[in-house]
């Protein structure tokens, strides 16, 4: 437990009955936790790596869920998602970017994405961290180095769509002057900027999607391609002057599930400087041949295969990953596997950003990685990016 935390809970600031109360799991009570065995020495040197060089996840939702899943539409109704700051304490992070849960939030409309529920979560979210001081909101590259200065963790508000934006490319400008850095193009579903993944025809982007790059560029607001289909993400890349980012994804040569994104694709991210981060949500980076059980195992070749192919300098990991059942919550919201694998209850050894990233730590350890790659691989290729992205 770091000492910058000191015991804050969620909503500390209101009366019990001010909002609904939900009861949550702890942080290791999905599943059995799982540690990368490493030597004395290892563990020294994961020690030191902890300490010396930033943490960044390129994608989380680093909240709790109820301890009844089925309970999820309710709880994040009323727009206050519980931030996990004692289990965020446990782990080696310096920075997170944080997806919310606009998708799901249904303050005012029931499908979610809605701009005015993400003014409604961003604006929750931040009066809870105003009431503490060791998730701190991050804004520029040196405030995440600040939170590693500092022992903290820098929180990066972030969008997965640009669905809330409709047809106005001012809320570009709106959502960064609020916070938000980062947003995806589509989330799967095709919208006013181009198509999505999900879709059976792939047109790429449209004229406003085009606009919308261009005036995300403008404005210093991060790209996020990951749940757009493949032409549209190659229209980004040409289009874009800044890199673009893959913040959650894996290699579709391992997997055929559109989810994850083929060689040619990773490889024009990785041309406009991007960074591509390594998912571990529930069944979706597998491996047919090799690890058709989802595990670290299975993550990790997903991660070695996008290493080989655009080089150690673009490529971290973005797992996806929450405090609570995560398979079920995709039982909830998307029952049918996309996938020939062997169903799991939860994915050992990434169940949560606290055990997925001290593994990823103990990983980059046990297979000898040099203190240069590690460096690149946990923060330094992020923030290099983040450097042409940002003001």
């Amino acid at each position: 437990m770091r000492e910058t935390y000191d015991g804050y809970e969620p909503f500390d600031y209101l009366d019990d009955d001010e909002y609904t109360q939900f009861d949550f799991p702890a942080p290791d009570a999905i599943g059995e936790p799982h540690e990368l065995e490493l030597t004395a020495e290892q563990e020294q040197r994961a020690e030191a790596v902890r300490e010396a060089y930033p943490v960044i996840s390129l994608h989380e939702h680093p909240f709790y869920f109820p301890d009844d899943v089925s309970e999820t539409l309710q709880y994040v109704s009323q727009g206050r998602t519980e931030t996990a700051y004692g289990a965020l304490a446990e782990s080696p992070l310096t920075a997170i970017f944080d997806n919310m849960l606009d998708g799901l939030a249904a303050v005012t409309s029931k499908s979610g994405w809605k701009f005015r529920d993400i003014v409604y979560d961003l604006g929750m979210r931040l009066c809870d961290l105003e009431h503490q001081d060791f998730v701190v909101p991050a804004r520029s590259v040196d405030d995440i180095h600040a939170a590693h200065e500092t022992g903290r963790i820098a929180m990066i508000p972030t969008i997965e769509s640009s669905m809330p934006i409709e047809n106005e490319l001012d809320r570009i400008d709106i959502l960064f002057g609020l916070g938000i850095r980062m947003m995806g193009l589509t989330y799967s579903e095709s919208n006013a900027l181009g198509s999505g993944l999900k879709e059976k025809r792939d047109a790429g982007l449209t004229v406003f999607g085009e606009q919308a790059v261009e005036r995300m560029n403008k404005v210093g607001m991060a790209i996020d391609a990951s749940h757009a289909s493949n032409q549209s993400t190659l229209d980004a890349c040409e289009i874009s002057e800044s890199p673009i980012f893959l913040s959650h994804n894996g290699a579709y040569e391992l997997l055929d599930d559109d989810r994850l994104d083929p060689d040619h694709v990773l490889e024009a991210v990785a041309d406009t400087g991007g960074v591509i981060g390594i998912q571990a949500a529930p069944h979706n980076t597998a491996t047919l041949e090799n690890n058709p059980r989802h595990t670290i195992d299975a993550v990790i070749e997903h991660f070695e295969y996008v290493r080989d192919l655009v080089g150690i300098d673009h490529v971290t990991f973005g797992p996806d990953t929450l405090y609570g059942d995560h398979v079920g919550l995709h039982d909830l919201f998307f029952a049918e596997l996309r996938n020939e694998l062997e169903r799991v209850e939860y994915v050992e050894g990434m169940e949560n950003p606290t055990e997925a990233w001290n593994n990823i730590v103990r990983y980059l350890v046990r297979e000898e990685y040099t203190d240069e790659e590690i460096e690149k691989i946990l923060g330094g290729n992020v923030l290099r990016a983040l450097e042409d992205v940002w003001p």
